[in-house]
């Protein structure tokens, strides 16, 4: 039976199980949902523009309206195979407040796409919107990336972009091994070399952007060391990285601190962009 710091598969599913702990999860989508939607109907947008071909590979773009403005990517989460681009669009209320073009990201998922087609999404959203925005007047202070969980992987994935100038990546995982053996890897289908692959511990560029790590003090002990480990990874590297553990927050309650202007990660992405016109 393979192990992963001394868990097998049983342990590994309890570790990764960010549902489990906090009982009102649903809850929180529905939510989210409800707010997303108000957002939708109350702000200028442009919906699902199109980055590929693929049914999922969609952007949304909510314009500042503000000249100058920096714009930033945010993903989803939902472990490679849940949620959409309009569940999570929320988060965009607090990254306006603060003067960011917000575009919201969508990708394939699994088990429709293999995991290594999932994270070229990443790379050619970023791809994408280096061109796209200009065109469009927005996003003139520069390109920022940001992410939950899956959303923070596939953004850590582009932090070697050109385009880059930071991330504020939360609650990410950045070492795919323990999802390899662990039940979520029943529809995602990796195997060894694809999970190596794909990992952003495993995979870092020369060059990176500054990024943040964010997750909530209160997550996961497994959800916590991976943004941990990934941190002590780029700063052995030499590379401008800071952990952010946000005090009394969950898997879930932690995405709320982006989406209010006054919230811990809303006001670490202002500090990233202000640091970012350095």
């Amino acid at each position: 039976m393979e192990l992963y710091r001394g868990m097998d598969r049983a342990a590994l599913d309890v570790a990764y199980n960010n549902r489990a702990v906090v009982p009102d999860w649903q809850g929180y989508l529905d939510r989210w949902r409800t707010r997303s939607d108000a957002l939708y109907a109350a702000r200028p947008v442009l919906r699902d523009l199109r980055y590929g071909p693929g049914p999922r590979q969609r952007i949304d773009i909510f314009p500042s309206g503000r000249r100058g403005a920096p714009a930033i990517l945010f993903l989803h989460g939902g472990y490679w195979q849940w949620n959409n681009k309009e569940g999570q669009a929320f988060v965009a209320e607090g990254l306006l407040a603060h003067g960011f073009d917000v575009a919201i990201g969508e990708y394939s998922l699994a088990p429709e796409a293999r995991m290594s087609a999932i994270c070229a999404e990443a790379n050619a959203m970023v791809e994408w919107l280096a061109g796209e925005l200009p065109a469009r007047g927005l996003g003139e202070g520069g390109l920022y990336l940001s992410g939950i969980s899956t959303g923070a992987h596939l953004m850590a994935l582009a932090l070697g972009h050109a385009a880059v100038r930071g991330a504020l990546l939360i609650s990410g995982i950045y070492d795919l091994e323990p999802i390899r053996l662990s039940a979520l890897n029943d529809a995602i289908g990796m195997d060894a070399g694809e999970a190596r692959a794909c990992a952003p511990l495993h995979a870092v560029p020369s060059r990176t952007a500054p990024a943040i790590l964010a997750f909530g003090a209160d997550e996961r002990p497994e959800i916590r060391r991976q943004s941990t480990d990934y941190a002590a990874c780029l700063e052995a590297l030499g590379r401008h990285v800071r952990s952010m553990p946000i005090p009394g927050c969950d898997h879930f309650s932690v995405l709320e601190t982006l989406a209010d202007p006054k919230g811990a990660l809303a006001q670490a992405a202002a500090e990233l962009a202000r640091l970012g016109q350095h």
